[in-house]
């Protein structure tokens, strides 16, 4: 069956399989956007408000987490998706962002529910990559590698370029973040590209760097690169 992935900045993702929702990282709405301060790592985005989705998002069957810094979880929106049946996968220091049960995860731990299967994978900064801040640390953040229906998602979370993105295995779609600050730049997630070689490649987490010119590095290899834009989606 089609498996449907919409983008949102700056790394979440609504997955929509047959028959389950499935989010990764719900940070930002429209209606909690504006509380924010626009030092924020968002005004860095061309069109902040331009298509944030709105609080009647479906609910979610499952939400995955991949640590714990506000960008990548806020918890008004985790509100407004999570109902009771909802089940939360997360690194330990989510908790109090979460404010719920939910269920640990660290690198290498995998959970089955029904036909998909989800993986924790590392994710940190290394003292030799490109980033400029040094805050997501190994063990403390993780990425994700959802099996659905023999197709394979990879979100990397907030990353420099690892030694273990070797050891994925078979990769349908990586979403790969390219911003520089805290996480690889272009020019990494080029060579993370050439370590995991998904069969497409999409940018995310960018700040200031272009997604145009990651897509221009990779094109013409095994691996084909497509751009998002905020609330587009792409059928896998």
């Amino acid at each position: 069956m089609p498996i449907s992935i919409t983008w949102f900045p700056p790394s979440w993702l609504l997955i929509k399989t047959k028959d389950k929702i499935i989010y990764i990282d719900p940070a930002w709405i429209q209606k909690n956007f504006a509380a924010y301060p626009k030092k924020i790592i968002f005004s860095h985005y061309p069109e902040p408000m331009d298509g944030l989705p709105e609080p009647d998002l479906p609910k979610a069957d499952i939400v995955l987490i991949t640590h714990h810094h506000q960008d990548h979880i806020k918890t008004a929106t985790l509100n407004r998706l999570a109902k009771k049946s909802t089940i939360i996968f997360a690194p330990y220091k989510c908790a109090e962002l979460i404010g719920r049960p939910f269920e640990e995860v660290k690198p290498n731990d995998e959970r089955k529910r029904g036909k998909i299967n989800i993986k924790a994978v590392y994710a940190y900064n290394t003292p030799s990559g490109n980033s400029t801040r040094k805050v997501h640390h190994k063990g403390e953040c993780v990425g994700y590698l959802l099996t659905i229906d023999g197709k394979t998602i990879y979100h990397a979370g907030d990353t420099d370029v690892i030694q273990e993105m070797k050891e994925l295995g078979k990769v349908d779609i990586a979403f790969l973040p390219i911003g520089g600050t805290f996480t690889m730049n272009i020019q990494e997630a080029v060579q993370a590209t050439s370590l995991i070689k998904p069969r497409i490649a999409v940018s995310m987490h960018f700040l200031k760097a272009k997604p145009q010119d990651f897509q221009k590095r990779i094109s013409g290899g095994e691996t084909h690169a497509i751009i998002l834009r905020t609330s587009e989606s792409y059928t896998l």
